[in-house]
């Protein structure tokens, strides 16, 4: 028996961490947006580690926050540790991460999309993709809920065909023991669409009080700690520490001893696992030669005993997982509190994907999160706040957005997913981006708060305090290009900075260039005005330090977009173009890239193919303005 529920612009499916920011963006653009989810009090669950960041995924969180997003918001709200990664390296690999309370995080989140306009919740299973004339027009649910749509947003996370895995034990389930999705995969078989079977794992969560962290080693938070979001100027939030420990010879004997009931190694998981976070038992067979690995204990919460043990994904049987924790220092007497395994999940061949994250066999339907082969919150999330832009603009009937690679992290992680593919979980790392010193943590406003203003994420007094900024440290460095000094006035205070004296007189900004001096040196020669805050001092150190290298980038991207600004028309055929590589026809065919930029990234086309591909365009344009 069907029953009617109501007429949308935008559903999506899912209400982890892509799903809520593609509801909240649909929303905020003002489309009327129902999200549905198998249960509500899982909105925005951490299933692995509370964690949000670290380096590459700290970057996303910035630019989610410079689009519009929530991410950074609620874990600015919710942490229990800030710390800043990376800081004896150069600006370009600077990670911001935090340790969640995982309980207060999915409650501030849901919260958040409870008291939003336009945005509904609904509890019920999602089962079947409504069809018409080609289009995805809705969803029906288990219960025969018929929900109408103009778009629909697909982001499932690892709850397809779930299967969770420990040991000689093997279940239907999505995380945490939630009900897992099984007719829906089967929906999108039928409808065409290639699935692959990947794995991921978590961890077990031991008690607090058994512990003796006597033994172990504090990792305390930043005691200044900067933040996710760019509203957020400060906190009073308690800091937390995690405790940092070793796996032991003795671990490693347990885990050897007990491979022929490990899933990994019986034939049991068939799913692909992430090959940047392997579990302990992958771990020690492929890096034997290593005496220990670093496991991290991190709490939970505030309100809570639990401990995740990071470091230490497994599916080994619960006996085996006891016995291995045990036989760490610090845990000796420890009680386990929940038991790490491993799941496997459908998820989505990308490259049926366009790079706005709609699906190429079936317009309306868009994908965002672990479904698209990703692995991590924050690439989840960094998906949906893009698959929710792009879906309201279809509604709005406008183009939509797709950042490229020199625009942001999240550029280069759709690029990839849609031009590449992937055969394993995809992790973005910051060895991914070619334009790395582009894409900073301290930068993501100015490269993207322009593109959240103009879409309506972005609201005006958040946009003009951008402006302020922006104008306030282009000021700033013509400041200091401006203000001589002379050796009299600054040379005790370089020898204090252990800087070389200088004999003529200098400008500010020429001495800011030296790799010692810090924006304190400024302060004590000439100090900045009062409204130059840290943020804005961190900015302007960083573009004068860096200038020469940011310049060669920038000039190198601009060289690049000429490639990305020649656009490939949707009818043309690669099977006609004559003198094209057989895999390059094929490649092409599948992808069907939108730029010559595009083109040139796919796996097997050559430049000799891509120089057969410009001249054909220009034979192509040629013809099309003759007869038109």
């Amino acid at each position: 028996m069907s029953y009617e529920g109501g007429s949308y612009d935008v559903v999506v499916i899912g209400a982890g961490h892509a799903g809520c920011e593609a509801a909240l963006a649909a929303a905020r653009m003002g489309c009327n947006t129902l999200m549905i989810t198998i249960n509500l009090d899982m909105v925005a669950f951490m299933p692995c580690n509370p964690s949000i960041g670290g380096p590459a995924k700290g970057h996303v969180v910035r630019e989610i926050d410079a689009l519009g997003g929530e991410m950074g918001r609620n874990i600015d709200k919710t942490f229990i540790q800030l710390r800043m990664l990376n800081t004896g390296k150069g600006p370009a690999v600077h990670a911001l991460r935090a340790q969640a309370d995982k309980f207060l995080y999915q409650h501030a989140m849901k919260e958040t999309m409870e008291k939003t306009p336009n945005l509904t919740l609904r509890q019920g299973m999602v089962e079947e993709l409504i069809v018409e004339d080609g289009h995805c027009a809705g969803v029906i649910t288990k219960t025969g809920t018929i929900y109408r749509s103009k778009t629909v947003i697909l982001t499932t996370g690892t709850y397809l065909r779930g299967k969770v895995i420990m040991g000689e034990l093997t279940y239907e389930s999505g995380p945490n023991n939630q009900q897992p999705s099984v007719r829906l995969s089967e929906n999108l078989r039928e409808l065409g669409f290639d699935l692959v079977r990947f794995k991921t794992g978590t961890p077990p969560r031991v008690h607090k009080d058994t512990i003796d962290f006597s033994k172990t080693e504090i990792q305390p938070g930043d005691d200044k700690p900067k933040f996710f979001s760019f509203e957020t100027k400060s906190s009073q939030n308690e800091q937390l520490p995690c405790w940092l420990t070793y796996t032991s010879p003795v671990t490693h004997q347990i885990i050897n001893d007990n491979l022929h009931r490990a899933p990994m190694f019986t034939g049991i998981i068939e799913g692909t696992g992430p090959r940047y976070c392997p579990s302990i038992e992958d771990k020690v067979v492929r890096f034997s030669d290593k005496s220990q690995h670093q496991i991290f204990l991190e709490p939970e919460g505030k309100n809570t005993s639990e401990y995740y043990v990071q470091g230490l994904s497994t599916s080994l049987p619960e006996d085996v997982q006891l016995a291995v924790l045990r036989s760490i220092p610090g845990m000796e007497k420890v009680e386990m509190m929940r038991n790490g395994y491993a799941i496997e999940y459908d998820a989505m061949v990308p490259t049926q994907l366009w790079p706005s994250l709609e699906t190429k066999r079936l317009p309306g339907l868009f994908t965002a999160g672990q479904i698209n082969g990703t692995s991590g919150y924050e690439e989840a999330a960094g998906q949906g706040v893009m698959a929710g832009i792009n879906a309201a603009r279809k509604v709005q009937e406008k183009e939509p957005v797709i950042l490229d690679r020199s625009q942001g992290y999240i550029g280069v992680l759709i690029d990839d997913l849609v031009t590449k593919g992937t055969n394993e979980p995809y992790r973005l790392l910051t060895s991914r981006a070619e334009y790395r010193l582009l894409l900073r943590h301290d930068n993501a406003d100015l490269r993207l708060t322009p593109i959240g203003y103009e879409i309506g994420l972005i609201p005006q007094q958040r946009y003009e305090a951008f402006l302020n900024k922006k104008e306030t440290v282009e000021r700033e460095i013509v400041r200091l290009k401006e203000t001589k000094v002379k050796p009299v006035e600054v040379n005790e205070v370089l020898a204090a900075f252990e800087s070389a004296a200088i004999v003529d007189g200098s400008n500010l900004l020429t001495l800011m260039r030296r790799p010692e001096l810090a924006y304190s040196f400024v302060d004590q020669i000439s100090p900045a005005p009062e409204f130059l805050d840290e943020e804005m001092k961190e900015q302007v150190e960083i573009q004068i330090k860096y200038a020469g290298y940011i310049e060669k980038q920038l000039a190198h991207v601009e060289k690049l977009q000429k490639m990305e600004k020649k656009k490939i028309p949707d009818d043309i055929n690669y099977n006609e173009i004559h003198g094209l590589a057989m895999e390059a026809r094929q490649k092409l065919t599948k992808i069907a890239p939108i730029s010559i930029g595009q083109a040139s990234r796919i796996a097997g086309v050559t430049p000799a193919d891509i120089s057969i591909l410009l001249v054909h365009l220009e034979h192509y344009n040629r013809v099309t303005a003759a007869k038109g």
